[in-house]
């Protein structure tokens, strides 16, 4: 898996006023603790990590070397968290897990779908339900990803997280029975309209022999 490096700092200060100070600064407070590291306070170019979670394709799953930081160097980390800010999506806060890389870690990776499923031909819809399956490796042996091809699956067919094929050294921990995709039955757009609906519609649409029409409310009567 894609490996990055990361420069962090110590911080010994905290609370709202140091972070406003920090973000003002395009940094943000952090804190890295995990395997071997005792929980410390950071700061991080919030600009830095974005890239890099952005250029690998492994996401938050990317392995950090991380540089400076006292003790923290020569770390290695994922991002366990983020805080964004919920208007503007800007980094608030990042945490960052100091992985043992001999040790197994429990991940959470994202599944795709590849191919064109078979029960579109018949009106079928896809429906996606599971998007990511947890997993246990060593942390060198994360998989950037995971693919199930749905050409096969016609209308009322589904497949499982236990169809999911794991590479060598991979464990895996979701339930094995949960359902990760369908092919399913389109809802009928609209309910069937019984004869008594019907009647009662066409009772209010139809003035009675001999009746006029009475205009629509808020609209006024045409002139004679």
């Amino acid at each position: 898996m894609a490996e990055y490096e990361l420069n962090v700092e110590l911080r010994a200060d905290a609370g709202k006023g140091v972070a406003r100070k920090l973000r003002a600064k395009g940094r943000i407070p952090g804190v890295c603790y995990g395997a071997g590291a005792r929980s410390q306070s950071i700061q991080l170019d919030a600009a830095a990590l974005e890239r890099a979670l952005r250029t690998s394709s492994a996401g938050l799953n990317t392995l950090f070397d991380l540089k400076g930081g006292g003790e923290l160097h020569g770390k290695r980390v994922l991002v366990k968290e983020l805080q964004r800010d919920p208007v503007q999506g800007s980094l608030l806060h990042a945490d960052l897990y100091a992985v043992d890389l001999t040790r197994e870690i429990e991940v959470e990776v994202p599944l795709h779908l590849v191919g064109t499923a078979i029960g579109l031909m018949s009106g079928g819809i896809v429906d996606h339900q599971l998007r990511e399956i947890k997993v246990a490796c060593l942390p060198t042996a994360i998989p950037e990803s995971f693919s199930l091809d749905v050409t096969n699956l016609n209308v009322g067919d589904s497949l499982h997280v236990r169809d999911v094929s794991l590479p060598a050294g991979v464990k895996l921990v979701s339930d094995p029975s949960l359902s990760v995709v369908s092919v399913v039955a389109p809802k009928a757009e609209e309910e069937a309209v019984t004869p008594e609906a019907a009647a009662a519609a066409a009772e209010g649409a139809v003035p009675a022999e001999g009746a006029e029409a009475q205009p629509a409310e808020g609209e006024a009567a045409e002139e004679e």
